[in-house]
């Protein structure tokens, strides 16, 4: 990304206040950008502000660029101010009389994604600066260490940015490695979106190749959107019924791939993104919708305090994403004894691996009667099959990611297509040469092969792309496979602790601005409740809350109250996670040993497909963080404890602790901070 206007502090100078702010609104203008006269004046002050501060010879060489575009926050940086020594992001607040907590998170994590994702930025400091221009009491300055990272947020007023600038510049000395100003001008800004900002994008129609400059590795993710699009765009000219199978490693990008097909700006009408997973479609539709509204998801959408004013676009909002986003189950419930065809003649089917068999989806339970005679696939192809000519479902497939029983695996859908005349089938070589049975395709005359439709790259983790790699060698046991995977990184992004005080004051360190962290465990940790930590959420209603408010928000997720399951969080992603190592999973000398609690013990899990679930659960939770993930191993009951705890031995959970650091897990240390990437 680029700033709308970029100058050198000569240029500034010399140039009138009035006619940079008439540019700026240029820039504006031709972005379809709506703008307003309150604007315009903002600009004109912060421009006579700069220019009184900038004056002195010390910013001869310095360079300012206004309107610094942030892809992931979707929001501007108002100025960024580059010399030599340092980089300086400026948030103005003009006519603000205070500096209040959520203005400092912003200009913050302005500041926090210039050093994760601006290539020049991570070898120097980066000071984030708050101007409430008519501020009376001014806090004292904190000066960061001189070393790369980001500074404490410096608050300023107007009469005093002068002044303050010159002291936070001049207490940095030179570097060894001047920075250049107009390279830093030039480098790409390439971010990671998080999966509710990537959608938002989306939704408002922005491209996959906007959202996808994240990194060079992304290549990947715009290639397999073209192939998507590609084998979509063939079938509707030809006529034909088609599925385009995408696979990929945890984090890769297949939920994207998905979204963009119904979102993004080769969308069509008739268009939706199925899922069995709940607590997805509540967070997507909920987040969409206050996006869409105007609300300001930084603040948490329960307390933008323009939300009652909005109520009647929120309503409208949600109908809208009601539409596209929908809940596979029910979808073929309404669909299953039908004659007429779906309104819809392209579905995404989200994690198709985990569509129900037909033994579970003819099975009633409390809440439901089921409707369906066979298994999801085979409705699916039954129900899309109604159309005439033109048909197609998208169905993703993450392998290494079936957590229940009865879900049928990829096998089902290709037994189904190949006994369905009028189908054929797209998919990448990997489809037919997975490790279990269940998840191969068998060639055949309907198939055909696509490199492109493999994600192999993981964009989740923004600090590492062996996460996968590393997760996939824990829990397969391989403790010098993942040893090496950590040894050639440097080092994983993973921490282990026996402390749950120690992992939270880590994941509060870790999330500095906007920044979202959580806790996050298995639905069959059964014994975390003698641990004091047994609240996991329930419902639809209380994750949207988890994913979507903030702190102080007690229902958030950066309250590290509540944890998250498997069930609430697949799909979904936060900056930082704690994950706290329940009883279901236990290191024995033969390997890993998997349990289900029953009255008042522990039973041992003996068939393969329930112990791949159980694996496969803490995949899940493991591979949900973008930056660090903490691993809090409880100390458990101790054998000399009089009132020893035999269903959470301390032997056990040690033998958890010491495999993970043989793996390569760090010890977290015992204050922990988000060094080196800060400056204190």
């Amino acid at each position: 990304m680029r700033p709308w206007i970029a100058l050198t502090v000569p240029e500034l100078l010399r140039s009138a206040a009035e006619g940079i702010a008439a540019a700026l609104a240029a820039a504006q203008m031709a972005r379809r950008l709506s703008g307003e006269p309150a604007q315009l004046r903002a600009w004109v002050t912060q421009v006579e502000l700069l220019q009184a501060a900038l004056a002195g010879p010390r910013w001869a060489d310095a360079r300012i660029a206004f309107e610094y575009d942030m892809l992931r926050l979707e929001k501007r940086i108002d100025a960024v101010l580059v010399t030599p020594r340092a980089i300086f992001v400026l948030e103005f607040k003009v006519g603000a009389t205070a500096f209040s907590p959520a203005d400092r998170a912003q200009v913050e994590d302005y500041a926090q994604d210039l050093w994760d994702f601006h290539g020049e930025s991570r070898a120097h400091p980066i000071l984030p600066v708050l101007v409430s221009t008519e501020a009376r009491r001014l806090p004292p300055l904190q000066f960061g260490l001189p070393t790369p990272g980001v500074a404490p947020v410096a608050d300023c007023n107007g009469a005093a940015l002068g002044e303050r600038l010159a002291a936070l510049h001049d207490a940095i000395p030179q570097g060894a490695a001047a920075l250049d100003p107009a390279a830093w001008i030039e480098a790409p800004y390439r971010p990671v979106p998080t999966i509710v900002e990537a959608a938002a994008r989306l939704f408002a129609r922005n491209s996959v190749a906007d959202i996808a400059t994240a990194r060079a590795d992304t290549d990947n993710l715009t290639r397999t959107t073209q192939a998507i699009l590609r084998a979509l765009e063939q079938a509707r000219a030809r006529q034909e019924r088609v599925v385009v199978f995408v696979t990929g490693v945890p984090g890769a990008g297949k939920t994207l791939c998905g979204l963009n097909v119904v979102f993004g700006e080769n969308r069509r009408e008739g268009t939706a993104f199925l899922t069995g997973n709940a607590p997805l479609v509540a967070v997507l539709r909920e987040a969409l919708a206050c996006d869409r509204a105007g609300l300001d998801l930084a603040l948490g959408p329960s307390h933008d305090p323009t939300r009652r004013q909005r109520a009647g676009k929120l309503r409208q909002a949600r109908h809208e994403t009601a539409q596209a986003l929908q809940n596979v189950h029910r979808f073929l419930a309404d669909n299953a004894h039908a004659t007429t065809p779906p309104a819809e003649r392209v579905i995404i089917f989200d994690e198709a691996q985990r569509a129900w068999d037909e033994a579970q989806a003819g099975r009633d339970t409390q809440r439901r009667k089921s409707v369906l005679t066979m298994s999801e696939p085979a409705h699916a192809l039954a129900i899309m099959g109604r159309h005439e000519g033109f048909a197609a479902i998208v169905a993703l497939i993450g392998h290494g990611q079936e957590i229940n029983t009865g879900e049928a695996g990829l096998a089902e859908w290709g037994r189904v297509i190949a006994a369905t005349p009028g189908w054929r089938a797209v998919a990448a070589p990997r489809s037919l040469a997975a490790p279990e049975a269940a998840q191969r395709l068998i060639p055949g005359p309907w198939l055909t092969l696509d490199d492109a439709l493999d994600l192999t790259v993981p964009i989740r983790s923004v600090r590492s792309e062996a996460g996968a790699a590393w997760v996939d060698a824990v829990l397969r046991g391989d403790a010098s496979r993942a040893q090496a995977v950590a040894e050639r990184e440097g080092g994983v992004p993973y921490f282990v602790t026996r402390s749950l005080d120690a992992a939270r004051t880590a994941l509060r360190g870790w999330t500095p601005g906007l920044r979202r962290a959580g806790f996050v465990r298995s639905s069959g940790a059964r014994r975390l409740r003698a641990e004091g930590f047994d609240a996991q959420l329930i419902g639809t209603e209380e994750p949207v809350a988890w994913f979507l408010e903030r702190w102080p928000d007690i229902r958030a997720s950066d309250a590290l109250e509540v944890a998250a399951t498997e069930y609430a969080c697949q799909g979904l992603e936060l900056d930082a996670v704690g994950l706290a190592w329940g009883g279901d999973l236990m290191r024995g000398p033969e390997g890993w040993r998997c349990r289900r609690f029953a009255g008042r013990g522990w039973q041992q899990v003996n068939g393969a497909a329930e112990q791949e679930f159980i694996r496969n659960t803490y995949r899940v939770l493991l591979t949900r963080a973008r930056y660090e993930t903490v691993i809090w191993v409880p100390p458990g009951s101790p054998a000399e404890d009089p009132f020893h705890d035999v269903t959470r031995p301390a032997a056990e959970m040690d033998a958890i602790a010491a495999f993970l650091h043989a793996c390569g897990a760090r010890a977290l240390a015992p204050e922990p901070s988000a060094e080196p990437l800060r400056l204190l």
